[in-house]
């Protein structure tokens, strides 16, 4: 039988996912700005109070949402680590998920994803502070895997790292409008020219 401390604790858990899946849904569906507590209470079943229970505010479940987003990429981009593929298929692999994840997680809002970052700016730089650090130590610990094995040639996996982040954040949700990014099969082919070229430029580097 499970004990009251631990059914207490999964339903904690339980309304707190069911939570950040509501404001996923109603970013989708009405944006930001329209978004509400109360709205999203009554989406989620839930008291107005029960929410307020697990965060402080609108902003506190956006940026939650936001969190929950990238510790799921960065999770993804483990696991291909931890494959036991070829160093440079990993590369090619992880390179390609950083872009298409993110543009999945905003695929079909209607309202596109502007007013948040307008509204959320200054926290968001922040927060993509440390999303980039967590992104770059995973990408980081697969190139020195591969130099290792001879695979790449490099002096600093660190920065060639940071490098490949900033040469893929210009395919990324937050630097092109919605005409940019296209359909996903345009920007699949987008993302998988610069990655071809990123892989085969760490073998070139002497």
């Amino acid at each position: 039988m499970v004990s009251r401390s631990l059914a207490k604790t999964k339903e904690t858990a339980d309304n707190h996912e069911l939570i950040l899946d509501v404001v996923g849904e109603l970013l989708r569906e009405v944006g930001y700005k329209k978004m509400t507590i109360d709205e999203l209470a009554k989406h989620a079943g839930l008291g107005k109070g029960t929410v307020y229970l697990y965060f402080d505010s609108k902003q506190d479940l956006a940026l939650s949402f936001i969190d929950r987003q990238n510790q799921r990429l960065q999770a993804h981009l483990h696991q291909i680590l931890r494959s036991s593929k070829p160093a440079r298929s990993r590369l090619h692999e992880m390179l390609i998920e950083r872009v298409m994840f993110r543009f999945q997680c905003v695929q079909g809002h209607k309202e596109g994803i502007d007013d948040l970052l307008i509204c959320l700016r200054p926290q968001l730089f922040e927060r993509r502070a440390k999303y980039r650090v967590a992104e770059a130590r995973i990408f980081a610990e697969l190139l020195i895997e591969g130099r290792t094995r001879g695979e790449f040639v490099i002096e600093d996996p660190f920065l060639v790292a940071e490098a490949f982040l900033d040469a893929t954040n210009s395919l990324l949700p937050h630097s092109l409008s919605p005409q940019q990014l296209g359909e996903k099969c345009q920007l699949l082919e987008r993302t998988t020219v610069l990655t071809d070229l990123l892989v085969r430029s760490v073998d070139q580097i002497r």
